[in-house]
């Protein structure tokens, strides 16, 4: 480009050029050029700091000089929504760029500013073709982006398939299935929704009303990403058909519900579970997706390694005691304990679990489903199973006393036990069970192990860029240094994951071994950050370690450590000191 601009013989003044491209006045360009001449300021400069022009003019003028269109109208109609196909609204917004035109050897778009040679290189990376520019302002683009993704949206309602495979037996009066012309198009946009929310593997769909408009936003490797707004008319429809499939009331408004959807997709058994909650605008949805699958991943492809890994292995090999995995809702706490079951599982081996749901059906395991309703509940479902004289239970959730305390009971009676229960760490899942309740004897007796997780993004491969490490990388992680044959990523973002930058999570994690010393601080009902302070003198690696290793192992990005781990949850050691990366990373 700057060629061009040095080999153009015959260009105007840029002063002559704002006059014939802007609202400028010649009084206004002689007053600018007076100062100037006094300053010495550029002429542009003094122009936009006067307000006599935009700033945007400049890129006018620019576009005039090197022979590229600039527009000030968009026909919106004019455009193939197809053309967005494979680019998110995200990355359209944060890069100012919208096609709008394909050739059989072009493809024309619309930016900001003709020098934007990363988003010229990502749209011929995706549509290998020629591109061709215009140019047009901020304002422009940034209205035309969101029409015409709202207009790819409808296009998508008309025209998708179902893509269901629907047995949902549904019964009773279906008020906006009765709605004559008006039935197919919201069945298909709800289809749609849950269909695009399986196909980018989000792991939950929030449905969100405003005052003027309802935002449709996916939980996606754990982060919230707006996917759509619609016109707050078209909330009750919508709403009335999530309640009609999970077999909700749906004149109760008032009242927060909860149900169960199960449908097929692809030939994949989908469950989601339903909770609408009214706030001021109206029903607040929330569907969490859970894909029920056969496939058990073991603990290596979950991210545990090292140390940890071995403890996890010698745990499989007990024959009584209870061990607890722990961490936040959608930590991957479910997922950890079947690792641990289908390591365990033998023919030899008989065991039980009692879930809800059941996410993942394994040959060997008997396993319960909770029903609330007619009082199947984990203690009830565990009281009966310690009379099946199982070798292994595994409960999925420890809510309340009494399905602690016969957790307990069935480990002392000779049953290892396997169960998930709520707290940030490792440490204070002693405390917690003492919080609902339970006596310290019972749990410093039967606790064996605390496994604590979280889900930690994993830098996408394709793309992940090398950092130079500053002083400030090394403040934020707490460390001296980096070890040695280290190298600290950062996420760039590339077509192959949708311009995140990441692909896929992992685990960081720490176990807590319960110790002899360990068992006298919780038979004195000493709290977690003592409990803590002697599992990392008996060699805990904490969460945190956990996730600075990952980013030492170009695992990880510094940000996303900082984004799920907070500093004050736990202290990091020097790992310039204590720790390398990972031989087998």
């Amino acid at each position: 480009m700057e060629n061009s601009l040095e080999l153009e013989q015959d260009k105007k003044m840029i002063g002559e050029l704002l006059l014939e491209h802007t609202t400028l006045t010649h009084e206004q360009l002689q007053e600018a050029l007076e100062l100037q001449s006094e300053s010495g300021m550029l002429i542009g400069e003094i122009l936009i700091k006067k307000n006599y022009i935009h700033p945007h003019d400049i890129i006018k003028v620019i576009c005039s000089q090197i022979m590229i269109p600039y527009i000030s109208e968009i026909n919106v109609e004019e455009i193939d929504p197809n053309l967005t196909g494979n680019i998110s609204i995200n990355y359209a917004k944060n890069r100012e760029v919208l096609p709008f035109l394909e050739t059989d050897h072009s493809i024309s778009i619309l930016l900001t500013t003709p020098f934007n040679n990363e988003a010229i290189n990502d749209i011929h990376e995706i549509f290998n073709k020629q591109v061709e520019i215009l140019v047009t302002s901020p304002l422009k683009i940034h209205d035309a982006i969101n029409r015409v993704y709202e207009k790819a949206n409808r296009h998508l309602v008309d025209t998708l398939e179902d893509e269901f495979d629907e047995n949902l037996d549904l019964d009773g009066p279906i008020d906006i299935l009765d709605a004559g012309a008006d039935e197919a198009p919201v069945i298909r946009f709800v289809n749609s929704i849950i269909f695009r929310a399986v196909k980018e593997k989000a792991s939950d769909i929030h449905i969100e009303p405003y005052e003027k408009e309802i935002v449709y936003r996916f939980r996606i490797d754990g982060v919230m990403t707006d996917i759509l707004h619609q016109p707050l008319k078209t909330h009750a429809a919508v709403s009335s058909r999530i309640k009609v499939m999970a077999k909700l009331d749906i004149a109760e408004k008032r009242l927060s519900q909860d149900g169960r959807i199960k449908i097929k997709i692809a030939g994949k058994d989908i469950d989601i579970r339903l909770n609408t909650v009214p706030i001021q605008n109206g029903e607040r949805i929330s569907m969490r997706i859970l894909e029920k699958s056969s496939t058990v991943k073991g603990l290596e492809s979950l991210g545990f390694s090292g140390a940890n890994l071995e403890s996890l292995k010698e745990l499989c090999e007990r024959k009584h005691g209870v061990v607890y995995v722990t961490g936040p809702t959608g930590s991957g706490k479910t997922t950890t304990l079947f690792a641990l079951l289908d390591r365990i599982n033998q023919p030899d081996k008989m065991i039980i679990t009692v879930e809800d749901p059941v996410e993942y059906e394994v040959p060997g395991i008997s396993q319960i489903q909770v029903n609330h309703k007619i009082g199947l509940n984990f203690a009830s479902a565990l009281r009966s199973i310690v009379r099946q004289d199982p070798d292994i239970i595994m409960v999925g959730e420890t809510r309340d006393r009494e399905t602690a305390e016969m957790a307990i009971e069935s480990s002392l009676t000779g049953h290892f036990v396997l169960s998930t229960l709520h707290t940030n760490d490792a440490p204070s899942a002693p405390t917690r069970l003492i919080d609902m309740g339970v006596q310290p004897f019972l749990i410093s007796s039967s606790l064996i192990a605390v496994v604590a997780q979280r889900l930690i993004r994993t830098l996408c491969p394709d793309c992940k860029k090398s950092h130079q490490v500053t002083p400030s990388d090394l403040g934020l992680l707490r460390v001296s240094a980096i070890p040695k044959g280290a190298t600290i990523f950062n996420p760039e973002g590339c077509p192959k994951c949708n311009y995140r930058g990441y692909n896929n999570r992992t685990t960081v994690n720490e176990i807590m071994l319960i110790s002899d010393d360990i068992r006298a601080l919780i038979l004195q009902k000493k709290d977690a950050n003592s409990l803590r302070k002697v599992a990392v003198r008996e060699g805990m690696q904490t969460l945190r370690n956990s996730a600075i290793e990952k980013v030492f192992n170009g695992i990880t990005s510094i940000e996303e450590v900082i984004r799920v781990v907070n500093a004050e949850e736990n202290e990091a050691e020097d790992f310039s000191l204590t720790s390398r990366p990972s031989d087998n990373l």
